[in-house]
């Protein structure tokens, strides 16, 4: 696969989670309020999610580091599940689905409003690791199509090789229809 074909995906992937988040949001406009950095609320997850394109390489990392150390809440398992699944990071979807699948089965009330947004996100990590999946196929397929094509083009090679080195055949000097 090609850098800029990954390039493209990660960023229809990114473009496409983010235009998924933002429908998510369905605020009315006299509720829309700045969300404190202390809250746990779906709305504070999205504007986490938002704060993630503006952080650094190393940022991402740290918060990584801070989200692997604070207590596993929801709250804390959903943005661990947006980071990993950033596309500036090392993405773990994997990882990432199965910590929004415990947010989505937990029966502890505080998960409960995470739950719709978990869903969207897992939603839309299953499609991205489906279209992972086709790619990599496909990316199969065409190296089985360019090997086969390899293969028969060496054997054109080869026949043309043989047709070159075989004597011509002598031309009787008799015309084909007056044998005896």
């Amino acid at each position: 696969m090609s850098s800029k074909t990954e390039l493209m995906r990660r960023g229809l992937c990114g473009l496409s989670f983010v235009a998924l988040l933002a429908g998510c949001t369905t605020l009315s406009t006299n509720a829309r309020k700045p969300v404190r950095s202390d809250e746990t609320t779906p709305e504070a997850a999205l504007a986490y999610y938002h704060g993630l394109a503006r952080m650094t390489p190393a940022e991402l990392g740290r918060e990584r580091s801070i989200l692997v150390a604070v207590p596993q809440t929801p709250y804390t398992q959903l943005r661990m599940a947006m980071l990993l699944g950033h596309p500036r990071v090392q993405q773990d979807l994997a990882r990432g689905l199965t910590l929004l699948d415990s947010v989505l089965k937990s029966s502890d009330p505080a998960a409960a409003p995470f739950q719709p947004l978990a869903r969207q996100v897992a939603d839309n990590y299953l499609e991205r690791l489906k279209l992972e999946s086709q790619l990599e196929r496909q990316g199969q397929q065409l190296k089985d199509s360019q090997r086969k094509a390899g293969e028969l083009q060496d054997k054109l090679d080869s026949l043309a090789d043989i047709e070159r080195t075989l004597t011509p055949r002598p031309r009787s000097g008799k015309p084909e229809g007056s044998r005896r």
